[in-house]
């Protein structure tokens, strides 16, 4: 099996994610790609959105697509979430897949800032997607890591988490940046509302 693996807060999913996801799933030809919402992600703040709801909402966002599906062991596990512990999880629990462990081409620079990326990268590939041309820091990024990451281009979609947390607080629509049954879940919880008092 050749799995990808999409982790991220998802606070919340959004389109750019799913396009992500499918990129790579078409150039790897991949089996399947597990979306893995993080507890607590190292280099972010907590979550706005609780696990609970972050988890739903990725459930919903992928529904339609019989090639993703949902990875909740950072959840299960708590506290904060370290990819390499993860990933040591995973190829233990199943040595005979090869995992690629999805990542936007601004995140190539910053991997060895990672907790201890050498050791990641002997347990997965990194696929990165985003714009053409990206120019990666030899000087940055050693051999045992730039060895192990594929890159894709991908349609270019200025959309992010921030920015649509940024529209709910100000009661603006997120309509069309989220998949659509993740927007209707947004406004019948009424988490319009709610979202922009928890951040205030």
């Amino acid at each position: 099996m050749k799995i990808g693996i999409m982790g991220g807060t998802f606070d919340p999913i959004h389109i750019g994610h799913l396009v992500a996801a499918e990129t790579v799933r078409e150039g790897l030809k991949l089996d399947e790609v597990w979306f893995m919402p993080s507890h607590i992600p190292p280099h972010k703040a907590e979550a706005g959105f609780s696990a609970e709801e972050r988890m739903e909402m990725v459930e919903l966002a992928i529904g339609t697509q019989p090639a993703f599906r949902t990875l909740d062991i950072e959840l299960r596990r708590g506290g904060v979430s370290y990819t390499v512990d993860t990933m040591g999880e995973l190829v233990t629990k199943y040595p005979d897949t090869r995992f690629h462990f999805i990542i936007g081409t601004d995140m190539v620079n910053y991997l060895p800032k990672w907790n201890r990326i050498e050791e990641l990268a002997g347990l997965t590939r990194f696929a990165a997607v985003g714009r053409g041309g990206y120019e990666l820091h030899q000087e940055v990024v050693p051999e045992a890591v730039a060895s192990v990451i594929d890159y894709f281009d991908m349609p270019q979609l200025e959309i992010s988490s921030t920015e649509i947390r940024s529209r709910l607080k100000s009661g603006r629509s997120a309509r069309y940046l989220v998949p659509e049954n993740v927007h209707d879940y947004l406004q019948r919880s009424g988490h319009h509302a709610a979202y922009a008092r928890t951040i205030d």
